[in-house]
């Protein structure tokens, strides 16, 4: 795994044991806290049009909001992975890899994919 994102689980780690928190992170508690954090998330874009969500980033307010979401959910998955022994870039690889296989890329897909190149 990434040394960044090791280094990020073990301050998250470290984080809830210095107080205490580690009695709540159950792999439970920590799924229904990704789903929350995950729900706020679409709650910034949830009457948006589509024009007005490719360009929330534009808005410094917005942009802000949008950025705390993602580390929500991010950290709340880093832990949830932690906990449970989960190689979180591992794991992404492998589903990558099954889906490469699942989807193939079928003719004319694999056309309008190479004229946008």
């Amino acid at each position: 795994m990434n040394e960044d994102l090791q280094a990020l689980q073990r301050r998250l780690a470290d984080f809830a044991a210095a107080r205490a928190w580690q009695q709540y992170h159950t792999p439970k508690n920590l799924a229904a806290a990704l789903s929350v954090e995950a729900s706020e998330l679409v709650e910034i874009f949830q009457w948006l049009t589509p024009e007005e969500s490719a360009k929330v980033m534009s808005d410094a307010t917005a942009a802000g909001r949008v950025e705390d979401e993602v580390a929500d959910v991010l950290a709340y998955l880093l832990q949830f992975c932690d906990v449970l022994g989960i190689d979180v870039l591992a794991a992404l690889a492998a589903k990558i890899e099954r889906n490469e296989t699942r989807f193939p890329v079928k003719g004319a897909e694999r056309a309008n994919r190479h004229s946008m190149e």
